[in-house]
């Protein structure tokens, strides 16, 4: 339950006439007619109403006050979420030495937003844009684990080519392997192919194919921006985006990082290669590069004031809100031409009257040192030490952003405000997420009572999961699954907070992103018994696309039937905002067609819904499982996500 609004003044009308009343004799004796009649005794009445209206109002504690009394018992607000996205900044040209981007880059929105302003986002680390050489090239066939055949001469010198799947008929699972002696972290990769058409079967423009590459744990998938090659059957170029991860690995007696291209099983009514394509020779060059970027600004070196050397001392930062602080974004005092570095904490509770700590409130920008204390044995103690009188106070720098607003679309941030030689342009290919607004106090007001009802221990399912919402505002969901055995660990399935449409969602943007991660070990780290072991990841998303057999009323719009049909299955299966609560599907619920065909009946427009069939979907493939059902079930660990619905209306 929500904290009890606090009355600050109890007192009524009659409460304030009586009291008046009785200060008379005190104040004016010779007043002795206190009959409703008496002009003076209408007075004291419409001050009363007048003074109970004002009463009133002060009893409408306003949100700054629940702020203040949540902040005295240690309850603060969440600050606002930073949005994420990754940067690419493409070259003019192909360059042969390196191009570096410094960390701190500020790239914004071209247009305004609704707000008035641009949406700025900065780099957060050094991104080198640097020339790779191919050292090695290898085949693998499907049905020889581990076998590797080393084709490097064979590809670079002339007269010869190679042949890229080495089975014969190639099958799913033949990869041809290029490998570089750079790292190729977050490359714009263009590999430039001398190809023969003997490839023969396959449609040039849906090849069975799947670029991937190494990251140091698993091969992840590349995004093609580019292939006019036709499946490696003629001379072309392939343009790949590569991850922000890579690593080397060592195949086939060679260390490299290695870029693959892998023949798959083709889809339904997808052709598949007869033979296999041949390559005469391969050319690598690097387009451009891709860093992280956030949705902040950096701030300083920004002059706060002067001490006066007095306790309790407050200064405000000139941007807010804050973001946390990272290395380099730090306190100084100097004085008496010295200057000297201070550390935050988190509160005065361990300050000593020596220690040089402060703190900073996120929300407000507000830093404070230590105030004293007096306990009750008279003594006064200093916690944390007292800035020297006349002593500057200066911030070296500091972040300020976060919020929804961050949470741009892709290709929206085109605007380089710093000139950076041999960058052309730049663009995000991905739309931003992640950001999140700051607690209302409305939530704060719910979450405070049971932040203080059940403490800051990690015991209980329940436990794990109100820390797990606490650490970070970009978690909307999170489910908490026992241990089935003694020294399991125990699992948090968290499910991201997104702003897009239901129907916009696909199975990569419920990936968690390693800052959030990072907050939610941080968090519950401190908190957990001694001894318990937690696994952060995301639940298993089932795949489910409905298709729906409708008759519309007649001189209904069949298209808007149709789409007003199609909204509600994406909304009512979605992880975030499904499920008849409309706070997401819940786990372990199975899905019932006769559910889908009632809520589908009472869609405006709908005069009967005449048959509903569920399919599982392979979210990677985007095929369809097995023939439609009319029950799917759900185990503990999974969510619904839709896909491709189909709704026909008669």
């Amino acid at each position: 339950m929500p904290l009890p609004a606090p009355e600050l003044d109890d007192r009524r009308f009659q409460d304030i006439v009586d009291e008046t009343k009785r200060l008379i004799p005190r104040y004016c004796p010779e007043w002795t007619n206190h009959n409703l009649s008496d002009p003076g005794v209408a007075l004291i009445e419409l001050f009363a109403w007048m003074s109970e209206m004002v009463l009133f109002r002060l009893n409408q504690v306003p949100d700054r006050l629940y702020a203040k009394f949540l902040d005295l018992v240690g309850i603060q607000p969440f600050p606002p979420s930073v949005a994420r996205t990754d940067l690419t900044f493409w070259l003019s040209t192909v360059r042969d030495q390196p191009v570096l981007v410094p960390a701190g880059t500020v790239v914004a929105t071209a247009g305004d937003t609704s707000g008035g302003e641009s949406v700025a986002f900065t780099t957060v680390e050094d991104l080198v844009i640097a020339p790779l050489e191919p050292m090695a090239a290898q085949t693998a066939v499907a049905a020889a684990e581990e076998r590797y055949t080393d084709v490097w001469d064979d590809l670079r010198f002339e007269g010869s080519d190679v042949t890229c799947f080495a089975s014969d008929p190639p099958a799913p699972g033949d990869a041809f392997y290029v490998g570089f002696d750079g790292s190729l972290a977050g490359a714009m990769l263009r590999l430039s192919i001398s190809a023969e058409i003997q490839g023969i079967g396959v449609d040039p423009l849906d090849p069975p194919l799947a670029w991937e590459a190494w990251t140091g744990e698993t091969w992840a998938s590349l995004p093609v921006r580019s292939d006019t090659t036709g499946g490696l059957n003629r001379d072309g170029e392939v343009e790949l985006r590569l991850p922000r991860r890579s690593a080397p690995i060592t195949l086939g007696g060679t260390r490299a990082h290695w870029v693959r291209v892998r023949l798959v099983a083709p889809r339904d009514g997808q052709a598949g290669y007869h033979a296999s394509p041949r390559i005469r020779s391969l050319r690598a060059d690097v387009l451009g590069g891709t860093v992280g970027a956030e949705h902040a600004v950096v701030v300083g070196p920004e002059h706060l004031g002067r001490s006066d050397g007095s306790p309790s001392q407050t200064f405000t930062l000139s941007r807010t809100p804050v973001l946390a602080r990272r290395e380099g974004e730090q306190v100084r005092v100097v004085a008496a031409g010295r200057s000297e570095t201070w550390s935050e904490v988190p509160d005065f509770t361990s300050s000593g009257p020596a220690d040089h700590h402060y703190t900073i409130d996120d929300a407000s920008g507000t830093l404070s040192f230590g105030p004293a204390v007096r306990y009750s044995d008279g003594s006064v103690r200093q916690h944390g030490a007292i800035p020297p009188d006349g002593a500057e106070i200066v911030i070296d720098r500091y972040r300020q952003g976060g919020g929804a607003a961050g949470n741009v679309g892709a290709g929206t941030l085109s605007v380089l405000r710093t000139t950076i030689a041999y960058v052309d342009r730049v663009s995000n290919l991905e739309p931003a997420i992640g950001g999140v607004d700051a607690e209302t106090p409305a939530n704060a007001k719910i979450r405070g009572p049971l932040t203080l009802r059940t403490g800051q221990r990690a015991v209980t399912v329940r436990d794990f999961e109100r820390l797990t919402m606490e650490a970070s505002s970009e978690v909307a969901r999170v489910k908490c699954l026992v241990p089935r055995r003694a020294g399991e660990p125990v699992r948090l399935l968290v499910v991201p907070r997104l702003t897009s449409r239901p129907e916009e969602r696909a199975l990569d943007d419920f990936a968690l992103s390693d800052p959030l991660v990072d907050a939610i070990t941080a968090h519950l780290d401190p908190r957990r018994l001694l001894g318990t072991t937690v696994d952060i990841g995301t639940p298993f998303y089932q795949g489910i696309s409905v298709a729906a057999l409708v008759q519309a009323l007649p001189g209904r719009p069949a298209a808007l039937v149709s789409q007003r049909a199609l909204d509600l299955l994406y909304r009512y299966l979605d992880p975030l905002v499904g499920g008849n609560t409309e706070d997401g599907w819940p786990f372990d619920a199975d899905l019932n067609a006769s559910l889908l065909a009632e809520l589908l009946q009472a869609v405006e427009g709908v005069e009967r819904v005449e048959e509903v069939l569920l399919f599982e979907y392979d979210l990677r493939t985007g095929a369809r499982h097995g023939s439609g059902r009319e029950l799917v079930h759900l185990d503990r660990e999974s969510l619904f996500l839709s896909a491709r619905h189909q709704v026909v209306v008669r």
